[in-house]
């Protein structure tokens, strides 16, 4: 798989979210012409949470389309619910999903040349999007989370892009593979030391599988995925 195709590029501003009001980015629009990619993300987009949201590795969240009628399956009461958008996605990618892109992937799409960092951990706010008080934790039991490209090269991007794989220098590091690693097989030492290991990790990750290593326990994500009060 050498390309995929962005379907729709969404930007959103930071609104309320949720009963009490929660600053969020996580309801972003379609756009209809190109925007300039930047090394700190898509111009015109935000994040209400700039400590734990954006910044260069989480500059562009890209999101699979495949996977929404897996949640609609999964979740048919909450069907209709499940369309582009719903993830709070940058890029609605067409032809490729988790088990396709790997950590360090450089993609050219448009003028940008992006770069895939790392897979999304699914915060609480998720939670408060659906209206569902287990879905940060679903996204991370399936995997269905998308990922985030780094923006090596500024540029602009469009919706009906398609995008060509550049290089791929960690061909057995899926988004899937860390997954799965991260959140099922979580004290596999060989794997996480390999993936400690990995050039081009963001450190908040090297540090995660570091600490694994160091004191044979997985972290606590209760703050991470359970929604405050």
């Amino acid at each position: 798989m050498a390309e995929f195709f962005i379907s729709e590029l969404r930007v959103g501003k930071v609104r309320p979210l949720g009963p009490k009001g929660v600053p969020s980015g996580i309801r972003k629009t379609p756009v209809a012409g190109p925007v300039i990619a930047t090394e700190t993300g898509i111009d015109g987009d935000e994040q209400g949470d700039t400590r734990h949201h954006g910044g260069r590795d989480k500059a562009v969240h890209a999101y699979a389309a495949a996977n929404y009628p897996l949640w609609a399956a999964d979740l048919p009461a909450a069907a209709t619910a499940f369309r582009p958008g719903a993830f709070g996605e940058n890029l609605v990618v067409e032809g490729a999903t988790e088990a396709d892109i790997r950590l360090g992937d450089q993609w050219r799409a448009g003028d940008a040349l992006l770069e895939v960092s790392q897979g999304r951990q699914p915060c609480w706010r998720l939670n408060l999007r659906f209206d569902r008080p287990e879905m940060a934790r679903l996204v991370q039991t399936t995997g269905r989370s998308g990922w985030y490209f780094r923006v090596i090269e500024p540029g602009e991007i469009g919706p009906g892009a398609t995008a060509t794989l550049v290089r791929r220098p960690h061909p057995d590091w899926t988004i899937a593979r860390v997954s799965n690693l991260l959140y099922h097989d979580r004290m596999n030492k060989p794997a996480l030391a390999e993936f400690a290991a990995l050039p081009g990790l963001p450190e908040s990750w090297r540090r995660l599988a570091e600490a694994r290593l160091a004191n044979g326990r997985t972290e606590d994500w209760t703050r991470r995925i359970e929604t405050p009060g």
